[in-house]
């Protein structure tokens, strides 16, 4: 090698050791994924006294019986393994739950057993019994604190819908407050259940300002549920107002393509599984942080089926009004990543 194209290597060498320890850099670890799924009526078999489960018992109209139950079992399992792709998710929200038992039997029944989940369930004044709840990996999420939430007016025995379950936890070194939401339905043109979902959505709106606002207008909070409303739906701007600290609630669904929606009603896709987070997220410089491309519809062909009324494909369900079909749920999953920004410090 000649003493010229020697000096030059040694001279990019210097520049390369000076631009790496004399000047931070900006690099990324691998995301953290959380996961939203409507599991459509994951129901244990044995009956409880106190809701009204009559329909999935194995002499219930719906014949839901062992080996249906364990079928669940596994599409469920599959779909949550699929959905992380490399790596299960770290955070998995889901609602329609009957109870405890499901969730551990989903944990360790199943290959989810290698992953060290851990639960957040509390029953709810659902009627039927279904609930909103959590399952996180313990080696990347640490829960500080949970409560579940009712509106003030009707907290009593007048609320006879799912609770809100809101969860303080830390991420790498970062609080996270996630909100897991189930609204009312609207099927049924029920007016009453109006006036519910716009309570809920008040409640939510309140509890993450008065975070917002504890936080000096930098929290990061996640919004995550089946809304059984659409982005654009009044009751969603409800989240989305401008408040003290300027838009501090974006929601991402509303970003993404509406063909992209998570549940089919009379042949039209629905966006109403959807991801709420705070401005602090999508304007994070260090730490975690977020943005539009990295929220996204989970749809891999094997949770779809042709659609029996209408041209296209739609979720394929456990069942289609009283005939079982075997299927996953009526509800596609929805992802969030998390980023993590690390900066390299001065030596």
């Amino acid at each position: 090698m000649s003493e010229g194209i020697a000096a030059r290597l040694t001279c990019t060498l210097l520049l390369l050791l000076i631009i790496c320890n004399g000047y931070p850099q900006d690099a990324e670890s691998q995301p953290v994924r959380i996961m939203f799924y409507n599991v459509e009526n994951f129901f244990d078999i044995f009956d409880d006294t106190l809701t009204g489960d009559d329909d999935f018992l194995p002499d219930g109209v719906m014949r839901w019986g062992v080996t249906r139950y364990n079928r669940k079992l596994g599409t469920l399992y599959k779909t949550i393994i699929a959905a992380g792709e490399w790596e299960p998710p770290s955070v998995v929200a889901l609602c329609e739950i009957e109870n405890r038992k499901v969730l551990e039997d989903l944990l360790f029944r199943t290959y989810l057993s290698k992953y060290d989940y851990s639960i957040i369930h509390n029953d709810s004044p659902d009627p039927r019994g279904i609930d909103v709840c959590l399952i996180y990996r313990k080696d990347i999420v640490k829960i500080t604190g949970y409560r579940y939430l009712k509106p003030a007016r009707t907290a009593g025995s007048d609320f006879s819908t799912r609770s809100i379950l809101m969860v303080k936890c830390i991420i790498g070194d970062e609080m996270v407050h996630l909100f897991v939401n189930h609204w009312p339905s609207r099927r049924g043109g029920i007016l009453a259940a109006e006036d519910q979902r716009k309570e809920i959505a008040g409640m939510v709106k309140q509890s993450a300002d008065s975070i917002a606002a504890a936080d000096s207008g930098n929290a990061k909070i996640i919004i995550v549920g089946d809304f059984n409303a659409t982005p654009g739906d009044p009751v969603m701007r409800i989240l989305t107002e401008v408040n003290g600290h300027g838009a501090f609630l974006i929601n991402l669904s509303e970003q993404a393509d509406r063909e992209q929606g998570t549940y089919r009603y009379m042949g039209m896709w629905e966006m109403i599984d959807q991801v709420i987070v705070s401005q602090p997220l999508l304007d994070s410089e260090t730490g975690l942080y977020t943005d539009g491309r990295m929220f996204r519809v989970f749809k891999p062909g094997f949770l779809l089926g042709k659609d029996p009324k209408y041209p296209g494909l739609s979720p394929l369900p456990t069942y289609r009004g009283y005939r079982y079909l075997g299927g996953f749920s009526d509800h596609l999953p929805v992802l969030l990543d998390l980023g993590v920004r690390l900066t390299v410090p001065k030596e």
